[in-house]
């Protein structure tokens, strides 16, 4: 019998299932028990009993048959609680299933456990709420996971499951990743359909997983990947991921990557940064990249907007019970939606559609295959993780950033809507703790197979810990 849950990848634990090694239903058990009995406080609903029905009935023969997974409390499975992390909506029911939680269930054979913490609204880069409290960091419990997916991020890298549902508007993904050491992939907009009923917001929001391992990363997508008629910006569906990686080690030689310490305006940490770069010239060395440093990286300012324009979506969905609820919201929510009224107009949407355009041509010039670069190899965020309970540092090593810093390295990709993938390289030690860096490489719109190759080369070269010491 499983005392405890796998500590390996999500495939590893398929083929043990496969081999008689341990059954769905005993690491299932296995599962619960450790969240029991868990400090990180990761998941915020569970449905054992559910998740014992499947698991019985697990097949196999599926991609994740018989895997337990956390759902990301930002997703929707029918039955399960709705809350957007926040209390205004406590006891708020799912009507539906959202598309990937299904496909990744009923084509993939996985076993949804319950919800994973997240942010309110997905709106700030910890997870602490009103609703569920505070999610800590497996590395070190004063830290925080990051966020949104925190939850996720703190489930897996915790050893409680080995996947969970993630989701990313502006970093979600990626920068809990960075902070727990997983693999994050924040693919090209529209990679897998965020329906049905999804609300198209600011148009900067991917879906996809937390992962141990670069081929699970590669499974999940090759599983949930595809379009659907009730999202109109889906993408066709694309297989052969998890296959072939590593097919394409040979067209990566000689392709141009610039490492840029000040992606999108933000302050590094400089001793983070020097872990960053040795992690960034092994790969590239590895994987016979060219480094070039004659390409103008800069972006035109995106922040404020990208802050506004989603504010303007989560007052939508409060409606009339806003302001009244402003006291059961978490503080980072109701400045927002204070400021962003007074920041919003028709002058303030034709200013955030210029900016848009500006930087999608950027972006564009950047990435010119004939001028510009393949590749950004960048940190995923700013520094190590922060204070589990907040507020967002405005300091990193020592160098004045503010508090608008966080996010600065991720967004860019959501507003362009190109892949970017975090990556474990490594860890830098805090006061006594050693805590996991995170680095992003991003590339073109509908490479992502290139970006799992060249983490699939990271993770041959400098293999990573699976969970927290």
């Amino acid at each position: 019998m499983a005392d405890t849950p796998w500590s390996g990848d999500a495939c590893s634990l398929v083929e043990e299932f496969r081999k008689g090694g341990r059954s769905p239903l005993e690491e299932l058990h296995a599962t619960a028990a450790a969240i029991d009995s868990s400090e990180l406080n990761a998941f915020s609903y569970l449905a054992i009993e559910q998740a014992e029905s499947a698991a019985a009935s697990a097949d196999l023969s599926l991609p994740f048959g018989g895997v337990p997974i956390g759902v990301k409390e930002l997703d929707q499975v029918q039955g399960w609680p709705d809350t957007e992390a926040c209390l205004v909506f406590a006891d708020r029911i799912a009507t539906h299933t959202s598309l990937q939680v299904s496909r990744i269930r009923d084509r993939g054979g996985a076993v949804p456990i319950g919800l994973t913490t997240a942010s309110e609204f997905g709106g700030v880069n910890l997870t602490r709420t009103e609703l569920n409290g505070i999610t800590r960091n497996p590395w070190d419990l004063s830290r925080t996971p990051g966020g949104s997916s925190g939850g996720s991020a703190a489930a897996v890298a915790g050893g409680l499951v080995t996947l969970a549902t993630g989701g990313d508007g502006g970093g979600s993904i990626r920068i809990p990743a960075g902070f727990t050491g997983l693999v994050g992939l924040k693919s090209t907009f529209g990679r897998i359909p965020r329906g049905p009923r999804a609300e198209n917001g600011n148009y900067t929001v991917t879906v996809g997983c937390l992962a141990r391992s670069v081929r699970d990363a590669a499974r999940w997508f090759d599983v949930t990947n595809g379009h659907d008629p009730r999202d109109q910006f889906s993408l066709p569906q694309v297989s052969g991921w998890e296959v072939g990686l590593g097919s394409f080690a040979e067209s990566l030689r000689g392709r141009r990557v610039a490492l840029v310490p000040d992606w999108g305006g933000a302050v590094v940490s400089p001793a983070m940064w020097e872990v960053l770069v040795a992690a960034a010239q092994d790969l590239i060395a590895e994987s016979g990249l060219r480094q070039v440093d004659d390409v103008d990286t800069s972006l035109p300012s995106m922040g404020a907007a990208w802050s506004i324009s989603g504010m303007i979506s989560i007052a939508t969905e409060l409606g009339d019970q806003w302001p009244a609820c402003a006291e059961l919201l978490t503080p980072e929510i109701r400045m927002g939606l204070e400021v962003a009224p007074q920041r919003y107009g028709l002058e303030a949407r034709a200013k955030i559609e210029r900016r848009r355009m500006e930087l999608n041509h950027r972006m564009a010039e950047i990435f010119d295959p004939a001028t510009g670069v393949d590749f950004i190899i960048t940190a995923s965020n700013p520094d190590v993780a922060f204070d589990a309970a907040g507020p967002l540092p405005s300091q990193f090593g020592g160098i004045t950033a503010g508090a608008g810093n966080n996010g600065r390295l991720t967004f860019p990709c959501n507003l362009h809507g190109n892949p970017g993938i975090s990556v474990p390289a490594g860890t830098l030690t805090e006061n006594g703790s050693a805590l996991p860096v995170g680095l992003q490489i991003i590339g073109r719109h509908h490479e992502e197979q290139l970006l799992l190759d060249l983490a699939l080369a990271m993770e041959r070269n400098q293999p990573w810990p699976l969970i927290a010491p």
